[in-house]
């Protein structure tokens, strides 16, 4: 899931997120590994590039071009954990990607 959320109200993250968490899951029955959820969006507030570029402003202009455009906004860590946990999911890990986006694992 790229740039997907940022879109959205938290109630319709929470329900794309539950349908993602379900595609990842094992049949019932099976003794198959569960998946994980991908997800690439900005996390406001982390900085994303290894050699320490500051991209607080991009992530907050962004945020404001969400809430005037659409329903969404960029979140912050403790915000998408927040999302995360409401869909079910056990846990998650940020990965630093480029610019001022992350790569989200979500376990369910």
């Amino acid at each position: 899931v790229q740039w997907v959320l940022h879109n959205w109200d938290d109630d319709n993250c929470v329900k794309i997120l539950k349908k993602c968490r379900e595609a990842v899951l094992p049949s019932y029955g099976r003794n198959e590994k569960s998946g994980k959820v991908i997800l690439i969006d900005m996390v406001v507030g982390y900085n994303q590039t290894k050699g320490g570029g500051d991209f607080s402003q991009v992530q907050l202009c962004s945020d404001l071009l969400m809430m005037c455009l659409l329903n969404g906004k960029e979140r912050t860590e403790t915000e998408l954990n927040n999302l995360l946990m409401a869909a079910g999911f056990s846990g998650y890990k940020i990965v630093r990607a480029i610019g001022p986006r992350s790569i989200i694992e979500a376990y369910p």
